[in-house]
C-alpha cells in the first residue's frame, strides 16, 4: 500500500514543481504587458518577426492563471495546505484525524471530483470538436486545451485523493501511529 501511495504523491509533487514555474511565466508576462501598453503606447510586440498582441498575452495569463490553480490543486491537498475549519479537527487523536480525512474524502472529495469529471466531459469534447478559440480576433486559439484542464484537476485530485484515503487507512489500522509518519514524498 505505501508503494501506491508513494508512486501518487510523486506524481503531485512533480506536477506542482513544474507547475511552480508558471507563476513566474504569469509575473513575467504581466510586466510585459504593462510595458507593452503604456511603455511603447502599442497594442502589440513583435519578436523574431511574430507579431504577439496584448490581448494573447493578457489571455496567456488567464491560461497560466488557470493551470497553475486547477492542475496544483492535487499537490495542495497532498501537503495538506487546502482550507480547513479545524475548530475540533487539531484536537483529535491520529486516529480521529484519518477517520475523519477518510470520511471527507470517499464522502467529499470522490464525489465531487466524479460529478466534476462526468460533467466536463462532454462539455471538452464539444470544445474540441470545434476547437474553441477565443472570442477576441487577436486571442489565443486553444480555449479546448485550457477547458481540458477541467477533467485532468479531477483525475489529479482523485489520484491523490486515493493516496490520502490509503494513508488514512494505514494509520486505522494502526500500523503508523500517526497519519504523518507515513512517507510523504
Amino acid at each position: 500500500m505505501t508503494k501506491i501511495i508513494e508512486a501518487l504523491d510523486r506524481l503531485s509533487e512533480w506536477t506542482g514543481h513544474i507547475l511552480s514555474k508558471a507563476s513566474l511565466g504569469i509575473m513575467a508576462i504581466t510586466v510585459l504587458v504593462v510595458v507593452i501598453r503604456y511603455g511603447f503606447q502599442s497594442g502589440h510586440i513583435t519578436l523574431g518577426g511574430l507579431r504577439i498582441s496584448s490581448i494573447a498575452l493578457q489571455e496567456s495569463v488567464m491560461y497560466l492563471h488557470a493551470m497553475l490553480f486547477m492542475l496544483a490543486s492535487a499537490y495542495t491537498l497532498k501537503h495538506d495546505a487546502h482550507v480547513r475549519v479545524d475548530v475540533f479537527y487539531r484536537r483529535f487523536s491520529p486516529r480521529a484525524k484519518a477517520l475523519v480525512d477518510l470520511s471527507g474524502t470517499l464522502l467529499l472529495l470522490f464525489p465531487a471530483c466524479g460529478f466534476i469529471l462526468y460533467i466536463s466531459l462532454d462539455f471538452v469534447d464539444f470544445a474540441w470538436n470545434m476547437k474553441e478559440r477565443s472570442g477576441e480576433s487577436e486571442g489565443l486559439a486553444y480555449v479546448y486545451l485550457l477547458k481540458t484542464l477541467i477533467p485532468v484537476m479531477a483525475v489529479l485530485l482523485l489520484l491523490q485523493g486515493i493516496a490520502e484515503a490509503l494513508r488514512s487507512l494505514i494509520v486505522l489500522k494502526g500500523v503508523a501511529p500517526d497519519d504523518r509518519e507515513v512517507s510523504r514524498i
